[in-house]
């Protein structure tokens, strides 16, 4: 069977912009909620309240534990029970956000603890509070450590977006399974599909180096 080169073609620049206007910004806001919450997780984690602590571990350990997809059905067809009941792009947000937070919250909390002891210790003797120690000294040459993790875990997080399809919010795959179902050239679209997510998580890999050089000047030498 000859592959359809016209379709190809003429599907490509549809499927992309589906990418661009959903697929990237779902993405991003969904990354930048998702490390609030890691963020505001991994300081539990290091808390001296036990309570919060155990808190965070089993909030990590939930989201860790358990697909993704599960999640997802939990959030759009189970809370309904409930009385709960969401739109599709606020549903896929709240998942994804959650997602990234109890994967990130490792990511920061190792970042952190990373950091040399003695910097706690040197704060202490001048004076300077944990939570001021936290956030002058600590967060600062943690923040340059996370870069690559989660660089990693973004990635993963725009791959992640095409659960999105599931829930009916018009992302890139979403518009690759329109065309392929209208076309029947399922193995041609999706393959298709396949490159504009690679495309995508490659471009968005560029900036990686230079927010690592840009933090690398808040690190102490």
């Amino acid at each position: 069977m000859t592959p359809n080169w016209e379709l190809v073609l003429q599907s490509f620049w549809p499927i992309l912009k589906a990418g661009l206007l959903v697929t990237i910004p779902l993405a991003l806001l969904s990354f930048a909620l998702g490390l609030v919450i890691a963020l505001v997780l991994a300081v539990m984690r290091i808390s001296r309240v036990t309570p919060l602590a155990w808190l965070s571990r089993a909030y990590v350990s939930v989201i860790r534990g358990t697909p993704m997809l599960v999640q997802l059905f939990v959030i759009f067809y189970g809370l309904p029970n409930l009385g709960i009941t969401l739109d599709p792009w606020t549903t896929i947000t709240i998942a994804l956000s959650m997602n990234v937070g109890g994967y990130a919250a490792e990511v920061i909390r190792a970042a952190i603890e990373s950091v040399p002891r003695g910097q706690w210790e040197a704060a202490h003797t001048i004076g300077m509070s944990r939570s001021l120690t936290l956030r002058r000294v600590i967060l600062p040459q943690a923040a340059r450590l996370s870069v690559p993790p989660l660089s990693n875990t973004f990635i993963s997080l725009v791959k992640d977006t095409s659960l999105a399809s599931l829930v009916t919010v018009a992302e890139l795959f979403r518009k690759a399974q329109d065309v392929a179902a209208f076309s029947n050239e399922f193995l041609l679209i999706y393959m298709e599909a396949g490159l504009i997510y690679w495309i995508i998580c490659m471009a968005l890999s560029v900036p990686q180096p230079f927010i690592e050089r840009r933090l690398s000047r808040h690190v102490a030498k």
